[in-house]
């Protein structure tokens, strides 16, 4: 029995029955041969975390745009504090933790440069379709690893798919807008308890809002401090849980599932909304759609940005009439880091001084 076997069968004897086991995995879409150390779950992990779009996750928005302080939280901070919660409540319900973490490491990838801000340009200009949950499970399918993807498995995929919820409800009432797994519903909800902890801190740490501006039945019931607010979610979705229908059913109390919602609310209305995170996101969307219109008009001058990088792969799939132009074009402005945008912006529309 290998490494692997071995500890797919410790799975079964420790795991709920409400976890993932990594032995019934649906698999992949290309068969590989099984590792003979790393179960299914743990190679979709590495696999994330060391491809291309996983790194350049340290160089991209959260909410603050480009932030010179160092403790602000980027995209690559957030996964990772995402992967966290998810992870401590994955153990607690004693699910699989390897199938967790992996969906959310992943989650953000496909996220575009200057957070939600690019976003809406690129749903503006390129389709209004575009999503940063399908981009992402786009970049592990096809873009990475010189345009033959990750191979994930069809668990982490799906988790990856409906992590995102947009503005609707935390825990929302269609089934169908759920992963296919608990672990992948954990990662949803834990998504949220992340960014409203951490969009909160950095809010604070910006002066864009004052501590004292927090609701007050917010802090009351949820705590006044990041570990106070993170360890109160956290207990209250594994308590609340129950099992129903022979299903386990993730749920919260009404008082803090309220508060959650309140405390949204709040950072919607005065931080993501607010005049200094509105005008900076306006600045990224015209950046972008300037470099999108730039490159959909001068393919000479696109195909040359692509050398370097791994896209190229996909550029020749253009040819083969797989994708279309204006597909690829869209693909590189939604990979390219804030400080990338900046620079290329700076290249293509600023005039050099001649020497």
């Amino acid at each position: 029995m290998s490494i692997r076997e071995n500890f797919e069968k410790r799975e079964e004897g420790f795991m709920s029955p409400f976890g993932c086991l990594s032995s019934k995995s649906k698999g992949r879409a290309r068969k590989e041969e099984p590792c003979p150390i790393r179960t299914a779950f743990q190679r979709d992990r590495d696999r994330i975390v060391y491809s291309n779009a996983f790194r350049r996750l340290k160089h991209k928005t959260q909410v603050f745009l480009s932030p010179l302080g160092d403790h602000y939280r980027t995209r690559l901070t957030h996964t990772l504090e995402v992967a966290e919660i998810a992870r401590t409540i994955a153990r607690a319900m004693r699910l699989n933790e390897d199938l967790t973490e992996a969906i959310a490491l992943g989650h953000d990838l496909g996220h575009t440069p200057f957070g939600h801000g690019g976003e809406t340009a690129l749903k503006e200009i390129y389709s209004p379709d575009f999503s940063h949950n399908e981009q992402s499970l786009r970049v592990v399918d096809l873009l990475e690893n010189k345009g033959k993807g990750l191979n994930l498995t069809y668990e982490v995929r799906d988790g990856i798919l409906k992590h995102s919820k947009g503005y609707g409800k935390i825990i929302p009432d269609n089934s169908d807008e759920m992963a296919c797994t608990v672990e992948g519903q954990i990662v949803r909800i834990a998504d949220i308890m992340a960014y409203l902890n951490h969009d909160l801190d950095d809010a604070i740490r910006s002066g864009v809002i004052r501590a004292d501006q927090i609701p007050q039945s917010c802090s009351k019931l949820l705590g006044r401090t990041h570990s106070e607010r993170a360890t109160t979610m956290i207990k209250d979705l594994v308590f609340s849980t129950k099992v129903s229908g022979g299903n386990l059913c993730l749920e919260m109390s009404d008082d803090i599932y309220g508060a959650m919602t309140k405390l949204r609310e709040f950072l919607y209305d005065n931080v993501y909304r607010s005049y200094e995170v509105h005008n900076e996101f306006m600045k990224a969307k015209k950046i972008l759609s300037e470099l999108y219109s730039y490159f959909v008009k001068d393919e000479k001058m696109f195909h040359r940005e692509l050398t370097n990088m791994e896209m190229a792969a996909i550029y020749r799939k253009k040819h083969l009439g797989e994708e279309t132009y204006e597909r690829i074009v869209c693909d590189f402005i939604a990979s390219i880091t804030d400080r990338y945008a900046l620079d290329l912006y700076s290249k293509i529309f600023f005039p050099s001084p001649l020497v």
